[in-house]
């Protein structure tokens, strides 16, 4: 009923009597709380996907972002931040939280990478925000893309969208796409990995509308893979997993008056996991309901004040067990903006009720603080208290979980210094430099880590046994320069970091000490060119050290203008151009080199 509220508000609140459409509400700039992340501080990145072959690529050129994969297009990808672990990483997905309660890790396999736009890190939050690209319109109301890419290990991957222009204020966009793939790379002795394929069909269905002092954007997404679990390379196995995973979500903006102005929004979302094995089959069937508000109110032009409410509800229904719980979370905050200083502090309360189980409660206070020194460069830092809250695997997994488990408590700081400088000589000339570096520090208590009972060895439960100190420093420099026909970019980024368990004296597994990225651009016409060099160095597992590695892939397209008819481009990248041999996960090879090919129609 709620998505016929957003969508009946959305069609009664046309825009102005004149027939021309107002701006958009730009709620960051004014407030402090927002519907995706709660409350939100200054230091975000925001990765594009322009120049990205697929999710890991573009996560990957993230240094502060560790993503897990376990080999090839089929195997599982989560991501953690600044070394809190994947489940501390918080995922939306147009303002909207994608959730897992089961283990916590996220696959963002899930998601259609082909109609995503750009990713925003949020330090402070620990999370990744996602957004689709919004439909635009030329001289037809229609337009869309056809694409068709195909390369080694019998890869290929379609997609189409299609977005047609309803009205002056609504718009609806339609798209679908394909991963289908053997995934038989060979490993580093010359045999090929076995049962990596996969064959999954994602589809898409957005309604976007402008409406008197905000807007509206109503989604519904369908994702169903099949695919191949290899184990790892000393533990093959033959086990399959279907995944279907289907949701219907809404979000709202709307300024009411230059004082009060409302997000809202509103999930329905079911997903269902079902493995085939030796040991037994098992079935996962999650329920996911979220219904999540937020209200701004500008006190002075300076002086802004914001209260948010998330209500969610999970319930999981397994072979193995059953659980649900009610998760509830509000929050209040104050927000100043002034030429030289913005400040932000909120109080955030987080709170679970587990069916039949204990109820945990947190208070998570945040302070934000930006200060410009001189033109573009600002000074920031911030704090905050993140709380993590079992999930249900290790809660109530028979003959695994445990229920005296406590939540894992964490503070995040950050200071840093930014610096942007842009220049245009001439109409044909322009030059743009950025810089900054962060130095963070995460500090994490009752670290959730498997480990053996007492009872029995060869059982292991997991426990409060950790207690992670996370230090380290992000840089990163850049430039871009535009002469005439010519744009060139290159963008530089350093990362270390020393996550250690205080309690074993070890590092956490797969952070890597040092993290570099080089990413460079060039465009000429119709032509364009990149380049991305990747290493990683100082990772260990629990056995030892783990090899040094670096990547370096190329990528080049060719675009061809029809007129009216639309444009066409044609791509072919290739990664880890040295055919570098290494893994993310132990005993889960990465492919080595490998060649794409592709070519796509937008009209």
């Amino acid at each position: 009923m709620l998505f016929s509220i957003l969508f009946s508000a959305g069609m009664l609140s046309f825009a102005s009597p004149d027939g021309s459409q107002e701006p958009l509400v730009d709620s960051l700039d004014a407030v402090t709380v927002t519907a995706d992340r709660g409350v939100i501080v200054s230091r975000t990145d925001t990765i594009s996907f322009n120049n990205s072959s697929d999710l890991s690529d573009a996560l990957m050129s993230c240094p502060g972002l560790y993503v897990n994969d376990n080999g090839g297009i089929a195997g599982l990808k989560s991501v953690s931040l600044r070394g809190l672990g994947s489940a501390h990483t918080a995922i939306y997905l147009d303002g909207v939280k994608v959730g897992n309660l089961q283990s916590g890790q996220n696959d963002l396999g899930m998601l259609d990478f082909a109609v995503l736009e750009s990713i925003v890190v949020d330090y402070a939050q620990n999370s990744l925000s996602l957004r689709t690209a919004r439909p635009e319109f030329r001289m037809s109301p229609v337009s869309g893309n056809v694409r068709m890419h195909a390369g080694s290990f019998s890869t290929y991957l379609p997609s189409v969208r299609l977005d047609f222009r309803l009205s002056d204020n609504y718009s609806l966009s339609a798209s679908s796409s394909g991963i289908f793939s053997k995934g038989n790379f060979k490993c580093a002795d010359g045999s090929r990995r076995a049962n990596n394929d996969i064959s999954q069909v994602r589809a898409g269905l957005d309604l976007w509308g402008i409406i008197s002092g905000g807007d509206m954007h109503v989604k519904a997404y369908y994702n169903d893979a099949s695919r191949g679990t290899p184990g790892s390379v000393s533990w093959p196995s033959d086990d399959r997993q279907k995944d279907m995973n289907a949701f219907l979500q809404g979000v709202l903006r709307k300024r009411f008056t230059d004082v009060y102005s409302m997000n809202i929004s509103a999930k329905g979302a079911y997903d269902n996991i079902f493995y085939t094995s030796s040991y037994g089959d098992s079935r996962y069937g999650q329920t996911d309901i979220q219904l999540n508000t937020s209200h701004y109110f500008r006190v002075s032009d300076n002086w802004n004040l914001s209260a948010a409410a998330d209500l969610q509800w999970d319930a999981l229904k397994s072979t193995n067990y059953t659980a649900s719980r009610t998760s509830l979370l509000a929050a209040l905050s104050s927000s100043y903006r002034s030429e030289k200083i913005s400040a932000d502090l909120a109080l955030e309360y987080f709170g679970t009720f587990d069916k039949g189980a204990l109820s945990r409660h947190a208070w998570s206070p945040s302070l934000d603080v930006r200060v410009s020194l001189i033109k573009g460069l600002d000074v920031l830092a911030f704090g905050r208290r993140a709380y993590r809250v079992p999930t249900f695997n290790e809660l109530y997994y028979v003959g695994y979980g445990n229920l005296q488990l406590r939540p894992e408590d964490a503070w995040l700081t950050d200071v840093g210094v930014e610096y942007t400088f842009i220049r245009q000589l001439q109409n044909s000339y322009s030059m743009q430099l950025k810089a900054k570096v962060d130095a963070f520090y995460n500090y994490l208590t009752d670290k959730i880590i498997s480990a053996p009972t007492e009872a029995d060895p060869n059982i292991w439960a997991p426990y409060n046994l950790g207690e992670v100190r996370s230090v380290g420093t992000d840089a990163v420099c850049g430039a871009m320069f535009l002469l005439g026909d010519w744009k060139a970019g290159a963008d530089l980024k350093y990362t270390f970091q020393s996550a250690v368990d205080k309690i074993t004296g070890d590092y956490v597994p797969y952070i890597a000490k040092h993290t570099f990225c080089a990413d460079i651009d060039a465009s000429w016409k119709k032509w364009m060119m990149s380049i991305i060099w990747q290493m990683r160095a100082g990772r260990s597992d629990s056995y030892g050290n783990m090899p040094d590695w670096n990547t370096l892939s190329a990528s080049l397209s060719r675009s061809f203008a029809f007129d009216r008819a639309g444009a066409m481009r044609l791509n072919i990248t290739v990664r880890n151009i040295l055919d570098c041999r290494y893994e993310l996960s132990s005993g889960y090879p990465m492919p080595g080199r490998s060649l794409t090919g592709g070519i796509e129609y937008r009209f």
